[in-house]
């Protein structure tokens, strides 16, 4: 496991799933042999887009001696996308 501030995190897929599921909405008729999903595409560009901003994160490097820099420093955009997974409970505390 990475440390993410210190802690370990990681991604519940099953949260993530539930979550963008809509089939549970919808009162059409189940048809049979069917495996249909229905996903709120608004929440999947939004969940997709904040799982990347975590994923793609790097600490900067300090331009002296090339080695990450000491200070504990995260992004703006980093703090806002994993603050909302993390409450949404879509990563979780491990």
């Amino acid at each position: 496991m990475i440390n993410v501030l210190g802690e370990n995190y990681f991604i519940d897929l099953d949260k993530v799933e539930a979550y963008l599921d809509m089939s549970d909405d919808v009162n059409l008729e189940p048809l049979s042999g069917t495996t249909e999903m229905r996903i709120n595409v608004i929440k999947f560009e939004l969940v997709k887009l904040l799982l990347e901003t975590v994923l793609s994160e790097q600490e900067p490097i300090e331009d002296k001696l090339g080695l990450p820099s000491s200070k504990k420093y995260t992004s703006i955009p980093f703090n806002l996308a994993f603050n909302t997974l993390l409450n949404k409970k879509l990563i979780n505390h491990y």
